[in-house]
């Protein structure tokens, strides 16, 4: 049976390769594209959406599908664990309604933070790096930030000390965001896609955990196990390994 989809933001990089993946997968079918200005209306009789645009108007989106009873595949940054439980309460009283928001739909990327909460309860020290394109408007990146909580959980479930830091002197931030006591690093530059790095270090040792995308075609395998599964999830899951059965 086939899979009637919809994608917002169609005209964006992620987008644009997100309508392609789906007309190339033999039991999905795309049956509209909108982006900025656009109505959704009836969002084309689409069963599952894939959201691709910027916060605020993702918000509104997701909210709109929801009302429709239309499930949603979120790949939007920005969306915090704050703004998923506002949108759970929701959700849950559409009945059925699955909405799947991904930090990163890449496998690798999401291996990258499975690895890097194991590896956490072992290490004193650990530090987040991304680097991306120099148009992404959001830094840190919501899989950095996805990242440093599941790190930053994973050490206090396990208990270990603070991350030992001697720095009292920081005027220009130098050392990075801090996320739930995380750093966390930004890098733009011209010629990267989306790479990201996980730093674990101890006395003597330090550990590489890094993942890199070349294309954004390497975030489509993600995207249309997201579309084929977010039924199957009702409510608001938060992270692709959810659906990836990792």
């Amino acid at each position: 049976m086939t899979t009637k989809v919809a994608v917002i933001g169609a005209k964006g990089r992620m987008g644009a390769t997100a309508c392609g993946a789906v007309e190339g997968a033999g039991d999905l079918e795309l049956v509209a594209r909108f982006d900025d200005g656009d109505d959704p209306g009836d969002l084309g009789g689409a069963q599952v959406v894939v959201d691709f645009t910027v916060l605020a108007a993702s918000e509104r989106n997701v909210r709109h599908c929801v009302e429709r009873g239309v499930h949603v595949v979120v790949g939007t940054s920005g969306w915090t664990d704050d703004k998923a439980s506002e949108l759970r309460g929701e959700v849950e009283a559409e009945g059925g309604v699955g909405v799947l928001i991904a930090p990163n739909f890449a496998i690798g990327a999401v291996l990258m933070m499975q690895f890097a909460k194991q590896a956490a309860r072992f290490y004193e020290s650990v530090e987040v790096v991304e680097l991306h394109h120099p148009r992404k408007v959001d830094a840190p990146s919501g899989t950095a930030t996805r990242t440093a909580e599941l790190i930053a959980q994973a050490r206090a479930d396990a208990g270990p000390d603070d991350i030992p830091d001697a720095t009292t002197d920081d005027p220009d931030g130098a050392r990075g965001a801090s996320v739930d006591g995380i750093p966390v690093h930004a890098v733009r530059l011209r010629g990267l896609v989306a790479h990201r790095e996980v730093l674990p270090g101890n006395e003597g040792e330090m550990l590489t955990i890094r993942h890199d995308s070349f294309d954004r075609v390497s975030f489509m395998p993600g995207v249309l196990t997201g579309v084929r599964e977010v039924g199957k999830h009702p409510g608001v899951t938060v992270g692709s390994e959810h659906v990836l059965g990792l």
